[in-house]
């Protein structure tokens, strides 16, 4: 199973890179909460369910994502604008609470578990507002807080899913100390995508 690994040893060379990488900027959750959201995992998962459950290992928040393409040469100036933005920025908390899908239970393609706190928001702002800055492309769709847990390929079982859903649509999850913003590298795998830390800059400096 592809775990998350430890960042490159300088942080903010990346020379060593190819000249595009498939890359994006996230939070990771205290372990507690991913114990409790894969226990969760667990509830919802069924044989030949036909949908691609996301290993505890690979958990995370995307508050950017850079793209599949990004140019090698942009990732050390949003590197130094996350600095900047970490440093400014005390560490705070979010509730992981509730599940739900996109786009619809009619027909779900991701199923995700909510994230709720007002400095996440203005986080995610923060840092859209410095990535466009750094030439990356805007996110197509307005910010929403929640960490994916699985997609759907293709939907064997949705009379088993939706009440599955429904009944786990209010559970509280537990609370997470953010501390740290995280600069990540994504390799796509037949399975599950592995995930490189590049480098990772603490809230409060």
């Amino acid at each position: 199973m592809p775990a998350l690994s430890t960042p490159a040893p300088s942080a903010l060379d990346f020379a060593w890179l190819p000249e595009r990488v498939r890359a994006f900027i996230a939070l990771r959750l205290e372990a507690a909460v991913d114990e409790a959201l894969a226990g969760l995992i667990e509830r919802l998962r069924a044989p030949g369910d036909g949908i691609r459950w996301v290993p505890r290992s690979n958990f995370h928040l995307t508050l950017f994502f850079l793209g599949p393409s990004a140019p090698r040469e942009r990732l050390a100036p949003i590197g130094e604008a996350l600095g900047v933005i970490a440093a400014g920025t005390a560490p705070f908390e979010i509730a992981a609470r509730g599940v739900g899908v996109f786009p619809d239970l009619g027909r779900p393609r991701v199923i995700w578990a909510g994230l709720h706190g007002e400095e996440l928001v203005r986080l995610a702002a923060r840092v859209a507002g410095a990535a466009e800055r750094c030439g990356f492309p805007a996110q197509a769709r307005a910010y929403s807080p929640h960490l994916t847990i699985g997609r759907v390929r293709t939907p064997r079982s949705p009379g088993r899913l939706r009440p599955a859903l429904a009944k786990e649509a209010e559970t509280n999850f537990g609370v997470s100390r953010i501390e740290r913003v995280v600069l990540y590298r994504s390799e796509l795998g037949p399975e599950s995508s592995a995930y490189r830390e590049l480098a990772a800059f603490a809230l409060g400096g």
